[in-house]
């Protein structure tokens, strides 16, 4: 798994646009949470995903907490952590937290490869 990491506020915006095309997965880890480590090392172990079926950006929040506060505005999801969000058709189309945030979850938004 290779993360492409979120770290400016334009960004949002082009992960909306983006989403158009390919499913973009946001996922928001606190380094400082146990539970976050352990769901952000699951979700490593566990991914199965091209960058052409859903492309996955790392959010740390600890030094990213304004993003990750715009996230949550621009997208109208509260804020928890670890969190995962899919942006589909320029919008959140679903969101998990805490052990809920699953990479087997995310196999209906997966684009298939025709």
């Amino acid at each position: 798994m290779q993360w492409h990491t979120l770290n400016h506020a334009g960004q949002i915006a082009d992960l909306l646009a983006a989403s158009y095309e390919t499913p973009v997965l946001i996922f928001k880890h606190s380094i400082r949470c146990g539970v976050s480590g352990f769901v952000k090392n699951r979700f490593e172990d566990d991914w199965r995903f091209s960058d052409e079926e859903i492309t996955p950006y790392y959010l740390d929040l600890i030094r990213h907490r304004d993003i990750s506060n715009l996230v949550a505005s621009e997208l109208n999801v509260v804020h928890e952590s670890p969190q995962i969000l899919v942006l589909q058709d320029g919008e959140c189309v679903f969101n998990a937290s805490h052990l809920s945030a699953r990479v087997d979850a995310l196999e209906p938004f997966a684009k298939s490869e025709v």
